[in-house]
């Protein structure tokens, strides 16, 4: 039986899995909603200090195309968020996460949309950002742009967008709890980066049979490669009497004439 080629998405989920893993995203903490799938990532936010979001526990899901990263994947929270570019069923608006299309009413650049060259690392970037500094231009929450534009021009005096923040940020606190999760709540403890520990060796193992599917490919590949220098030489070296002779096969075609 053919050895089934693993796809080149699942490789490069699982590179990027483990190098955010062993160098994390401060302020984020990365897991697989289920060992056994790398298309689905948990992903649970820390709220950076000194902003409205310090001290919250927001947890969100990554799902990816078997195209990636060709094709951008999709993120969306499972918290409840009141944000001028999260729409109600938690998905996130973001140019970085739009397919790359010439789309001139959107107003946004392609350069500014989803290429191949992005990676979980810069989504992760990009919705704290955004967390922080939303787009007014194009919500998905129209609601809370207007609120988000009353606290932003009343330089916090009109406080109707804070208090709502503050009120999930504490809802979040139980979920944390349940969790066994210590939520960071000064820069020093948000800047800490940790390896998330590894609950059993199913990651290890997951790796390693990436491995041999690339090291049984590659064996592939040499003996093809060395089957068609056999074939272009035309010949094989021989022992006989003792003595090393070889012989070479002149090409021949269908009707057993020589090639010209």
């Amino acid at each position: 039986m053919a050895h089934q080629a693993t796809p080149s998405s699942q490789k490069a989920l699982m590179m990027e899995l483990k190098s955010l893993q062993e160098q994390p995203v401060e302020g984020f903490r990365i897991t697989l909603v289920e060992e056994s799938d790398l298309y689905n990532w948990e992903v649970a936010i820390f709220g950076p200090p000194n902003t409205l979001y310090q001290g919250g526990y927001f947890k969100a899901h990554i799902k990816f195309p078997v195209d990636y990263p060709y094709s951008p994947p999709t993120f969306r929270f499972l918290t409840k968020m009141w944000h001028p570019n999260i729409y109600e069923n938690g998905d996130v608006c973001i140019s970085i996460l739009h397919p790359p299309v010439d789309d001139p009413q959107s107003g946004e650049l392609p350069s500014e949309r989803w290429n191949p060259t992005q990676n979980v690392r810069t989504i992760l970037l990009s919705v704290i950002s955004l967390l922080n500094e939303p787009n007014t231009f194009s919500p998905a929450n129209v609601d809370a742009s207007v609120m988000f534009r009353k606290w932003r021009d009343s330089k916090g005096k009109d406080k109707e967008y804070a208090e709502i923040i503050r009120k999930q940020v504490s809802s979040t606190a139980a979920e944390a709890d349940r969790d066994g999760v210590k939520v960071p709540t000064t820069l020093a403890e948000y800047c800490v980066q940790t390896r998330v520990p590894s609950q059993d060796s199913s990651s290890d193992l997951l790796y390693d049979d990436l491995y041999d599917d690339d090291m049984e490919e590659d064996d592939e590949e040499d003996d093809e490669s060395e089957m068609e220098s056999v074939g272009e030489a035309g010949g094989f070296s021989a022992v006989e009497d003792g003595e090393l002779s070889s012989r070479r096969y002149d090409n021949q075609d269908d009707s057993g004439n020589e090639d010209s």
